[in-house]
């Protein structure tokens, strides 16, 4: 008999889910917008409305779901049950379990074996479980997109934080009095090495290739812009990135430092960059590193897919 497991990655703009079989095939993957401004019991019954068209959809029974896994952009308490702060998500001290739980029993077809997990921590275990991560003891994944996130993986497993509150790696502090983060802090690995950080520089120097690009659309600056335009050489954006890849590099020196990691992965939307960012990455890393050697340094590889994969994976942790 087929048993199918379904993992959800809920984001501040859209809420992603995917079916998948016992060996962790994706089977399909589906979106709905995130219902922006309702509690979390509303939205729970949105996860589970978009679970009964993938698995109808699908054909697949829905007595044969042993599984779901939630992936949120927040923390969650050490009983697994509230998620205590989700910015993008408008979720504060919210009973999402609880609020999943009685969502899914509407109907009572699909399992009650529901887990939440932070979305940086499913896509590091989908990394490690089946990505670039493979067979390392010692790792972490580092993530780059509007905000910087990661998980870690110690002695093969995650590592939640020595009290269960989780890892906020975004939130290392690499420049004394540096760029105000998000959360208030000044110098954050979030304020100097997201795709944020990015944007706003290529704002603050709209010209030459960078303004091009943008079509004279300040508002239409993205990461990938500033990063394309370094690449084919333009002399504004080469500064802003070779300041970004000082930063990032110091971010996963000291991580390297700290832990001797034997691998790191970078995933988010500026590794798209693929070696244009790596190369001097690997470069810088091997410079600041106290270490003679250190692990290996690569792109993550299930990019978008990542936190549902990972959400899919959590009762295997």
């Amino acid at each position: 008999m087929s048993r199918y497991r379904i993992g959800f990655d809920v984001g501040g703009t859209n809420i992603a889910a995917a079916v998948y079989d016992e060996h962790y095939n994706m089977i399909e993957k589906a979106s709905v917008p995130f219902p922006r401004g309702k509690d979390v019991y509303f939205v729970c019954r949105v996860l589970k409305n978009l679970a009964d068209e993938l698995v109808f959809e699908n054909g697949v029974k829905k007595y044969d779901v042993i599984s779901v896994g939630i992936a949120v952009p927040g923390s969650i308490d050490s009983s697994g049950e509230t998620v205590i702060d989700a910015h993008n998500l408008g979720f504060f001290d919210a009973p999402m379990l609880t609020a999943s739980k009685e969502a899914f029993s509407e109907g009572k077809e699909i399992t009650q074996n529901i887990a939440l997990i932070n979305d940086a921590d499913a896509a590091c275990l989908a990394e490690h479980k089946k990505g670039v991560l493979r067979g390392a003891t010692t790792a972490a994944l580092i993530t780059l997109g509007t905000g910087v996130g990661g998980g870690l993986i110690i002695n093969g497993r995650l590592f939640k934080g020595g009290r269960g509150s989780g890892v906020e790696m975004g939130h290392m502090i690499i420049e004394q009095g540096g760029e105000r983060c998000t959360c208030g802090n000044y110098g954050c690995a979030e304020a100097l090495c997201s795709a944020t950080w990015l944007i706003n520089q290529g704002r603050k120097n709209f010209s030459g290739m960078i303004k091009t690009l943008a079509g004279g659309n300040i508002d239409a600056v993205t990461a990938k812009i500033v990063v394309d335009c370094a690449k084919a050489g333009d002399e504004v954006a080469l500064s802003i990135f070779n300041k970004y890849v000082e930063s990032l590099s110091s971010f996963i020196a000291s991580l390297v430092n700290v832990l001797d990691i034997e691998r790191v992965a970078i995933g988010g939307g500026v590794s798209g960059a693929g070696d244009f960012l790596v190369n001097p990455i690997i470069r810088k890393v091997g410079e600041k590193s106290f270490f003679r050697t250190h692990g290996d340094i690569a792109i993550a590889e299930f990019e978008n897919d990542a936190g549902i994969l990972g959400a899919a994976l959590v009762h295997e942790y």
